[in-house]
């Protein structure tokens, strides 16, 4: 295979990271992702021969990695529910040039998965939780899961050695933003690293309202107020959280504040849906088809190649154009964009 000198966009942003959904399914229905209306009994899931196979994924994975990305993320949907997932994990932490592969979960099925992926060469776990309360909780994942399987899983994450351990907690406000400081206690004494992040207008389906954000610096001063904090600096560029440790030395807490600072200008990060389709952006409208190329008769150079176009060509920032036109009071307007369930995170 040709090596391709490492794209840049029209924005002169590097490739360098790749997120890549292993399915579009989840056992969760939670309502800033998957509400139960759009995601009911008769909604119809990809079929499993539309889902790329882990030889794909991989040879993606090579390529990709050929292009400079170095860092990879396995997301879903619920990415624990891909029967066998510890062995897409053992194929691609052999893939050279990639020395970071890691995941985002629910939680659900980590317990009894946790040693596998570990054995099969995950370093690395992020666990999505949003309250310690089990009324919140269940309320907000829509199918009555507890609180204490998902503590459970991410004990057992810790035992394998899957860490260091990031708890990520989508804060809404009215819903979920009472449990920003039993979180951050709770979590601060355990020495996980807890992330909040900005409830954000993923897809069309979640009914976004811009008075539902909690904006980071909000939470943080909630925090501050107890639990004195300072700034700890980035490390790297793209990295999209900022990061804030506690005075004391007990830990540290980060914030993803997509919608009222947005970082657009250091994204750094290309997604593949489970079906094989290249987003640019996470508030992407349109894919590009890779599976066809996979499938098709082109050769790794080739597909190389289109995703080196595609990249140069980007020019998303639509983080960015969002908060300008909010903060203006204009109306967001565009097609529609691609649903988290898709294109996980």
């Amino acid at each position: 295979m040709t090596v391709i000198p490492p794209p840049v966009d029209t924005l002169a942003r590097p490739m360098r990271d790749l997120r890549i959904s292993v399915t579009d399914r989840c056992n969760f229905r939670c309502t800033y992702c998957m509400p139960r209306d759009v995601y009911g009994r008769e909604f119809a899931f990809l079929p499993r021969a539309e889902l790329l196979t882990f030889e794909e994924i991989t040879r993606l994975a090579v390529i990709f990695a050929r292009a400079g990305v170095h860092k990879m993320r396995l997301t879903g949907g619920e990415p624990l529910l891909r029967r066998d997932l510890d062995r897409l994990v053992a194929m691609l932490v052999d893939v050279p040039g990639v020395d970071d592969v890691t995941l985002t979960t629910n939680g659900a099925l980590l317990a009894r998965q946790a040693d596998r992926l570990a054995r099969a060469g995950l370093r690395r776990i992020t666990v999505s939780l949003d309250s310690l309360d089990d009324e919140v909780f269940m309320r907000l994942n829509d199918v009555g899961f507890p609180v204490a399987v998902v503590l459970e899983g991410i004990a057992a994450a810790e035992a394998a050695g899957l860490g260091p351990i990031k708890i990520n907690m989508v804060v809404r406000r009215g819903v979920n933003d009472g449990s920003v400081l039993p979180m951050a206690r709770h979590f601060r004494q355990r020495g996980h690293v807890l992330r909040f992040i900005e409830y954000m207008d993923v897809g069309h389906t979640n009914g976004w309202r811009l008075d539902d954000v909690v904006p980071a610096a909000e939470i943080l001063a909630l925090i501050d107020a107890e639990m004195p904090l300072e700034t700890v600096p980035p490390l790297y560029r793209g990295e999209v959280a900022s990061r804030w440790r506690y005075r004391d030395g007990s830990g540290e807490v980060g914030v993803i504040a997509s919608v009222s600072q947005p970082f657009c200008g250091d994204c750094t990060r290309a997604r593949i849906t489970a079906d094989g389709q290249l987003y640019t952006c996470l508030f992407g409208s349109r894919g590009h088809d890779l599976r066809a190329l996979l499938r098709g008769a082109d050769d790794d150079d080739t597909i190389g190649h289109r995703i080196d176009s595609i990249w140069r060509a980007r020019d998303d920032r639509y983080s960015e154009q969002r908060t300008a036109a909010a903060t203006r009071q204009l109306p967001i307007f565009g097609p529609a964009r691609v649903e988290m369930s898709r294109i996980g995170g």
